[in-house]
């Protein structure tokens, strides 16, 4: 019988196919395939003790193996999945590529609804693991959301059976955060004060903030916005960097416990990811936006130092022809790189 314990098992035996032939991967725990605990590294700043947990060392690269295999996971013992099902989202970014490792242990097809703003790479990794990817080419005001999402229902009317994960409103992904994610953070720093974590479809932020609360009711939850994101209520206005806001309120951030709420501009996500990327560490941008937004909240503050935790959920590899292009950032923001002042030097965490 098909069951989750396929998808568990295969994941952990490193069984990935592509196309017909297996490709042996090291066991999952050493990749935290939905189910490990990433690395924790401690960066020195003026005014917390500040640690990031690195969601970059993921299998695929991103926080969104967490999710991905959650929802998988829950599909596949509710029946909604089997080896041959059909499984269709609406993502051009990190979700898509977990969903397409994670698919290919299952046997099951992938088709990926991706829009223009695709950056190339994260488009030909679809393309080589996908049978089938669908492009939309309709912008609709700022964005393509609602153009991708008609395309997959009308994949699913195409498709007999086809499965839609739904990351914007599936309980399973915040779920993942829950039990995997937020229970390492947890673990790794029982006595955290506070916790930044951007937003995009509202699981990560649901699942930490739920995990972090029932730990330590006292710490407090920052979600971290970008500007021309509608998520808490703002004006919708063009977003050049994917990775966080939305043009859509997910029904999952209902479920997040948060404190506050922390808005950042792109110009200063971009120049806190050269900063970082100046002191070894390549994220992408909404590591960039996350850190942009404790160096704001703490500005100015001289009392005893907090112990702050953020994410780096993926890495910079997405982003080299626009964040860490000097001449994409001129073009679109009128910042000389050169300009970007260096900080957040970084070190390893002596936990």
């Amino acid at each position: 019988m098909f069951t989750s314990a396929s998808l568990d098992s295969a994941v952990r035996q490193g069984g990935v196919r592509c196309g017909d032939q297996p490709a042996q991967y090291a066991p999952a725990e050493a990749h935290g395939c939905g189910t490990s605990d990433p690395p924790l590294i401690r960066l020195d700043h003026p005014q917390v003790d500040l640690y990031c947990k690195l969601e970059s060392s993921n299998i695929t690269g991103s926080t969104k193996d967490r999710s991905a295999y959650a929802i998988l996971t829950e599909a596949v013992e509710a029946g909604l999945v089997t080896s041959g099902t059909a499984v269709v989202e609406s993502s051009s970014g990190n979700f898509a590529v977990s969903l397409a490792m994670l698919c290919r242990l299952l046997g099951a097809p992938f088709i990926p609804v991706i829009d223009p703003n695709i950056n190339a790479q994260t488009e030909r990794i679809l393309r080589a693991c996908c049978e089938r990817v669908e492009k939309v080419d309709v912008r609709d005001g700022h964005g393509n959301l609602p153009a991708r999402i008609d395309r997959v229902q009308q994949i699913r009317a195409e498709i007999p059976g086809a499965y839609w994960p739904n990351q914007y409103a599936n309980p399973a992904a915040a779920r993942g955060h829950f039990t995997f994610t937020g229970a390492e953070l947890c673990a790794d720093l029982p006595d955290v004060d506070y916790v930044f974590v951007g937003v995009g479809t509202g699981a990560c932020l649901a699942g930490i903030s739920q995990r972090v609360k029932r730990h330590r009711p006292g710490a407090k939850v920052i979600a971290v916005d970008a500007e021309g994101s509608v998520i808490f209520g703002g004006p919708a206005g063009r977003r050049r960097i994917p990775g966080i806001g939305s043009l859509i309120q997910p029904s999952l951030v209902k479920a997040a416990i948060v404190d506050e709420v922390v808005v950042v501009a792109e110009a200063d996500t971009v120049r806190t990811c050269w900063q970082l990327l100046r002191r070894g560490l390549h994220a992408g941008g909404s590591t960039g936006s996350v850190l942009a937004a404790i160096n704001t909240y703490f500005a100015g503050y001289h009392g005893p130092p907090p112990t702050v935790a953020f994410l780096c959920a993926d890495r910079g590899s997405a982003y080299t022809d626009t964040i860490y292009n000097p001449r994409w950032v001129h073009e679109e923001f009128g910042i000389q790189i050169s300009d970007a002042d260096a900080c957040v030097p970084i070190r390893a965490a002596s936990n």
